[in-house]
């Protein structure tokens, strides 16, 4: 039985999921959109809310837990200067998964995951 059992492994040791997780999260935020695998969307559409979540708070704690997780500084500057704000009125669901045409080489179910617009 498999009770209780959280996340996809997508076929990738743990490090090397998770360093591909934080990536796509510094991605999105920084394009606002992303093409990936289905299943790589959906594990990551939780973890980019946590974050512009983070920069809704807008303390200085929050500032540094989201430099710990994001690769890059100017994205987390972008979190809490434009993020934040654009989603302080709304409670959750910041993201939009989008499902398009299969990957050609091997048929894998892709998607877009977008970041919502502040006025959807």
């Amino acid at each position: 039985m498999a009770h209780r059992i959280d996340g996809r492994k997508l076929g990738r040791p743990t490090d090397h999921r998770l360093a591909m997780f934080r990536n796509l999260v510094t991605d999105l935020l920084r394009y606002e959109k992303v093409i990936t695998t289905e299943a790589k969307a959906k594990e990551v559409r939780g973890l980019t809310e946590k974050m512009i979540t983070l920069g809704k708070r807008g303390d200085l704690a929050a500032r540094r837990m989201a430099l710990g997780y994001v690769y890059d500084k100017k994205v987390v500057d972008k979190v809490f200067t434009e993020l934040g704000p654009r989603y302080s009125d709304r409670r959750g669901g910041y993201t939009r998964l989008v499902k398009v045409a299969p990957r050609l080489g091997d048929g894998a179910r892709m998607a877009q995951l977008q970041l919502l617009a502040e006025d959807e």
